[in-house]
């Protein structure tokens, strides 16, 4: 636990020996501390902002201005700063009533200063992790902000946006597509954070994630012994985003078999866990999401007709974001200041010619890709911008401004084909490189071997 003993502590006590005790102790850790008599002078110092101490320890019974209404004069003006109270009544009764007040912690006297010092350094590092996010969340205060506290102006990126505030409390079935890291799980919590359902759980998943013989136990549940190694009974997250949101992502991946049952679930809008016979009630509401063509799908026989319709009832198309120009800079911006911050790196922002290769890149792997890089150049920068070769790498997935462009011009030539097709010959390309070695091939690609296998297998190469 990192502390700063910088840090400054009041104590508040009648007892003038116990003050000089604490006092004496605490500056021998390395903190400052400033001592009051009375809480009412303590309160005077520290609304006029002549004093800002980082935590208070204070006695319970005090003249004037006891300890718990001490509490309450600070929350009114300062929900954070923790308080220590000290107290000789060891009654639970005043414990709970102090912590409900806002205490941070209750120590009883006599005092185990060991003890207190310990209490102190937790409130310490709990008043760190605050002011951290605090930072983090004024990051967000941004001109390019939407108004719902996400990042994206262009024109693309807002209508997909006013289209899930259009429909976050409406019962309708929301089917969102776009390129794998273009922002999809964003708009899924933005269609919940502003719906009806917003005080429950949002529960992401992908479904390509996860095997197919352990998927359906994990969307449905199942009961105690219902198969090899259910040693316990598990909730499904169909159960567990009851009264909030599951989003599926990557629903294009799901087998026919559990395409048919989601459809049911859908229908009925009740669930049954595997190895019962019990129906349940389902109350979440279903957002799926999919990189996939799911109509081309449909008349390749691999996603079911009936599914496809009652899912695409509200469909959100996000652009990628080499279609959202407008976007890089201002998601660039946020994941320096983010990255910056984590790394406690001090940058003042991105030269020209950075911004010029940001901007012309044409980000593949969409925002995902673009905040691996930005991470990347913050930790490696040696000067107080990012520069252009601090956005270079050596990652055969990460290729800046047009060189995908002239490398697929030079296996390909000028051939105009679809993106399967494209992407199938690129596949192609890789594995006759590696001479068919399958983890190399699929480490080249940026995906797993079973996904590697399944695109082989389509693609009849043995």
């Amino acid at each position: 636990m990192k502390i700063n003993k910088s840090s400054s502590i009041a104590i508040i006590d009648d007892d003038h020996d116990l003050l000089d005790l604490l006092s004496s102790f605490f500056r021998q850790k390395g903190y400052k501390s400033i001592s009051f008599t009375n809480a009412e002078e303590a309160i005077i110092e520290i609304e006029h902002k002549r004093i800002g101490p980082d935590v208070i320890i204070c006695d319970l019974k005090l003249p004037v201005l006891s300890g718990m209404d001490f509490i309450k004069r600070i929350r009114k003006t300062n929900q954070a700063l923790p308080i220590i109270l000290m107290t000789s009544e060891g009654s639970v009764e005043t414990a709970v009533e102090a912590i409900d007040l806002g205490a941070y912690d209750f120590v009883l006297k006599p005092l185990h200063v060991p003890q207190l010092l310990i209490s102190l350094q937790r409130a310490l590092f709990l008043n760190e992790i605050q002011n951290e996010n605090n930072n983090l969340k004024n990051l967000l205060n941004e001109e390019f902000l939407t108004p719902h506290g996400i990042i994206g102006k262009s024109s693309g990126f807002r209508k997909a946006l006013e289209l899930a505030k259009r429909v976050s409390n409406s019962r309708s079935n929301v089917l969102i597509t776009g390129e794998s890291g273009s922002g999809k799980e964003v708009i899924a919590r933005a269609v919940h954070e502003l719906g009806s359902k917003k005080d429950g759980p949002f529960i992401p998943i992908n479904c390509s994630a996860i095997p197919e013989t352990l998927l359906e136990s994990e969307l449905f549940g199942h009961a105690k012994g219902s198969f090899t190694g259910a040693h316990e009974k598990k909730i499904g997250l169909f159960e567990e985003a009851n009264n909030g949101t599951l989003f599926l992502d990557e629903i294009g991946d799901l087998s026919i078999s559990l395409q048919a049952k989601l459809l049911r679930v859908l229908q009925e809008r009740k669930i049954k866990r595997i190895g019962e016979n019990q129906y349940r009630e389902m109350s979440a509401r279903i957002i799926c999401a999919t990189h996939k063509d799911l109509r081309k799908e449909v008349c390749e026989g691999k996603f079911r007709e009936d599914l496809f319709f009652r899912l695409n009832v509200i469909p959100i198309y996000i652009p990628p974001l080499r279609e959202r120009k407008d976007d890089i800079f201002p998601l660039s911006e946020y994941f320096l200041k983010k990255f910056s911050q984590l790394n406690n790196i001090p940058l003042k922002g991105f030269s020209s010619e950075a911004i010029e290769k940001l901007e012309s890149n044409s980000w593949r792997g969409n925002v995902r890709e673009l905040e691996n890089a930005i991470e990347r150049a913050v930790v490696l920068s040696t000067t107080d911008f990012i520069l252009p070769q601090d956005l270079e790498t050596n990652d055969p997935g990460l290729i800046f401004t047009n060189e995908v462009d002239q490398n697929i011009s030079q296996i390909f030539g000028d051939e105009t084909m679809t993106l399967e097709e494209l992407s199938k010959k690129y596949i192609g390309h890789i594995f006759d490189k590696n001479k068919g070695a399958k983890e190399q091939t699929a480490r080249d690609l940026g995906i797993d071997r079973k996904t590697l296998y399944r695109k082989l297998k389509e693609m009849n190469i043995n």
